[in-house]
């Protein structure tokens, strides 16, 4: 019994899917202009959007260089650089002293010789004047 109705319910589904296809084929067959006038549409929009994005893109900023011009007129050492990028971080002498692996003292004395070779009394100051030479960003 159950075949049947399995079978029968599948003539009716072939029947429907045949009657749908034919159905598709004629709507493409009345519409085809329509149909390749939106194709072509879609491809237009879509090149539009690609060109709008790769001309009106922000260009990519320059990578960084750290100026090393501007530091070797003022002498800076590779380990005074480094205590200057973390004082541009915003790192406290102990937390510079944790992160480079050496002493408070090290840190101190080192911070005084960015300062002397900047001309900054602060760090703000010596951030400030780094910053204006291109040393760190």
């Amino acid at each position: 019994m159950w075949e049947r109705v399995v079978g029968y319910g599948a003539l009716l589904a072939a029947g429907t899917l045949a009657l749908q296809w034919l159905d598709y084929q004629r709507l493409a067959w009345m519409h085809s202009g329509d149909i390749y006038l939106f194709l072509v549409a879609a491809a237009f929009l879509v090149l539009g959007i690609v060109l709008g994005v790769r001309v009106f893109a922000a260009p990519a900023p320059a990578a960084f260089d750290g100026n090393p011009k501007a530091q070797a007129e003022l002498g800076l050492s590779g380990r005074e650089l480094e205590v200057l990028h973390e004082l541009a971080a915003g790192q406290t002498n102990k937390e510079i002293a944790a992160h480079l692996h050496v002493s408070p003292n090290t840190v101190k004395t080192r911070v005084a010789r960015v300062f002397g070779k900047l001309g900054a009394k602060r760090r703000t100051e010596a951030i400030r004047r780094a910053r204006e030479l291109g040393i760190v960003p």
